[in-house]
């Protein structure tokens, strides 16, 4: 059996992880997940367009959310839903790094179990593939995994210098169909 990417890029944290953080980043080769979550955008004049780079959802509350995980030896594809918006990435692992690509732009990721979580951390970012962008600008970027209430949840909090606050996605998930309306 192969060990998944976030248990290579974690290491032997990973299987300290609850059950379902574990479930979750251990899908074989395809599976859906469904729940709800909630997203808030920033006012800045900066946030639309940043967004539209990143291919990121629009504000929304209490909104389903769906996400297919396709893996293979080489990556993950997390196709997600957030009510009809689409927010694609692919993620792989370079080093002791997780590496993100999102719409136009990719990522670089330390990731950390901390009290069976995980935290990301983003650690360096490019334009299209190959332009470097200041690190200074993500290190507002904080991304957070659990289990919690017998649910998988995540959040996703950025927020960028002169910005200020970007985009904050949050919700659970759990395996399957028969989760998508549970609440």
């Amino acid at each position: 059996m192969t060990v998944p990417l976030f248990g290579r890029v974690l290491g032997p944290a990973f299987g300290q992880l609850p059950p379902l953080l574990r479930a979750l980043h251990s899908v074989p080769r395809r599976q859906v997940w469904r729940g709800q979550g909630s997203v808030r955008r920033g006012r800045h004049w900066l946030v639309a367009p940043c967004a539209w780079l990143a291919r990121l959802p629009p504000g929304a509350d209490e909104v389903p959310v769906t996400v297919e995980f396709v893996v293979d030896v080489a990556d993950e594809r997390w196709n997600r839903r957030f009510g009809d918006a689409r927010m694609e990435s692919r993620l792989w692992q370079r080093g002791e790094r997780l590496f993100e690509r999102l719409g136009a732009l990719r990522f670089s990721f330390a990731l950390d179990a901390v009290d069976g979580e995980i935290h990301w951390r983003a650690e360096r970012a490019w334009a299209f593939g190959i332009v470097p962008l200041p690190a200074s600008w993500f290190a507002q970027v904080r991304c957070r995994e659990r289990e919690h209430a017998g649910r998988y949840e995540f959040r996703v909090d950025v927020a960028l210098p002169l910005a200020g606050p970007f985009i904050r996605y949050e919700g659970w998930l759990l395996p399957g169909e028969e989760h998508a309306r549970d609440g």
